[in-house]
């Protein structure tokens, strides 16, 4: 019994590395859709995300009958609780790359992208791609120090923002009240997708030491490195 529950626990990771990774291609093609006008590509994000909310859906009815049969207490419960916030942010964040598709959609056969922010959009999508994937690495390692690297990497992403804003706020922009707010709501999708991946990395952080990363970073330490905490829960792969 003990090793069936055991079992359990490491499905539900398997569970968050496949939806984060399911989430992190969804950002990639999402952009590639929005970027080159691709409706059919867009159609399939958009439809690919059924996929998530259903992975989503399948791990909080198994973590709710985990903590309903087993009681969890401890470590365990940790593990069951944190689990089911990473699976909250993962599901939000494919929702985020389903609304860039869907710009992209309603804009069709045009870009919503004017040609001169195609190359600040690119690479907002590409670092979006890259910290979701590093999310991945982070559940499956349970490294706490690449877990705290990741907000320093999202502080790219928030001057990819402001770099948005900038030329919004320029007298010389020339696309239109309507393409301002459709680049406003871009930045902030992919601002917000990397907001998730940062909070999954932050919960591992959580999960495997107790402790809030916020906590770890302001007392000037890294916390302990994965392979020195014990904790085997939520495997990955």
């Amino acid at each position: 019994m003990r090793d069936a529950y055991h079992e359990e626990l490491d499905s539900i990771g398997d569970s968050l590395v496949e939806m984060a990774r399911l989430v992190g291609s969804a950002i990639g093609r999402a952009t590639t859709a929005m970027l080159d006008a691709d409706l059919k590509m867009a159609e399939s994000v958009i439809a690919a995300d059924q996929k998530v909310d259903d992975l989503q859906h399948d791990l909080e009815a198994r973590a709710i009958a985990l903590l309903a049969r087993q009681q969890p207490v401890a470590t365990d419960l940790r593990i069951v609780v944190t689990s089911l916030r990473m699976s909250a942010d993962l599901e939000r964040s494919g929702d985020l790359a389903q609304h860039v598709a869907k710009l992209a959609r309603l804009r069709f056969p045009e870009s919503a992208v004017p040609r001169d922010l195609h190359a600040t959009i690119l690479e907002m999508g590409q670092l979006a791609q890259r910290l979701m994937a590093k999310a991945a690495e982070v559940i499956i390692t349970k490294d706490v120090d690449l877990a705290l690297q990741l907000e320093q990497d999202d502080d790219e992403m928030d001057q990819l923002h402001r770099t948005l804003f900038q030329h919004l706020m320029d007298d010389r922009w020339k696309h239109g009240i309507e393409t301002a707010v459709d680049v406003t709501l871009l930045g902030r999708y992919y601002e917000r997708f990397a907001d998730h991946a940062v909070s999954v990395a932050k919960r591992v952080v959580y999960l495997v030491t107790g402790e809030h990363a916020d906590e770890i970073q302001a007392a000037g330490s890294t916390g302990p490195s994965a392979g020195s905490t014990g904790s085997a829960p939520v495997e990955g792969a």
